[in-house]
């Protein structure tokens, strides 16, 4: 079982730039592939982007491609999520989670078993 830790959230203003981090438990980290989705309140939760295990593709969902970027430290069982050119829009709560499997469709919320229990991003105009 992982679980998992996000930090990094907070205020900040529109074009400004945040970081999200998100800290997995256990050994097993490189093999599981990760993802960020959010979710605003009364909206659904929307795929943000995500990394497969075992070589780390990419894939970003449509509203935060070219602004946003993923990556991951196997060593320090760790994603993170760059966000830049921030906007208004781009505010929810994230929330990070874990696929156990190299995953079919990484944007589908139903392909990860574990998650986070969320970071609030604020972007102010």
């Amino acid at each position: 079982q992982v679980q998992l830790v996000e930090s990094g959230g907070g205020l900040v203003q529109a074009g400004g730039s945040l970081r999200l981090s998100c800290a997995a438990s256990g050994r097993t980290f490189s093999s599981y592939s990760m993802g960020w989705f959010r979710q605003a309140p009364g909206k659904e939760r929307e795929f943000v982007a995500a990394i497969r295990r075992f070589g780390g593709s990419t894939s970003y969902g449509d509203s935060v491609r070219g602004r946003f970027t993923i990556s991951r430290d196997n060593a320090k069982n760790t994603v993170y999520l760059q966000m830049n050119s921030l906007k208004p829009e781009d505010t929810a709560v994230y929330y990070c989670a874990a696929c156990p499997r190299i995953g079919f469709d990484l944007s589908r919320s139903s392909e990860y078993d574990y998650w986070g229990q969320g970071t609030q991003v604020t972007v102010s105009s």
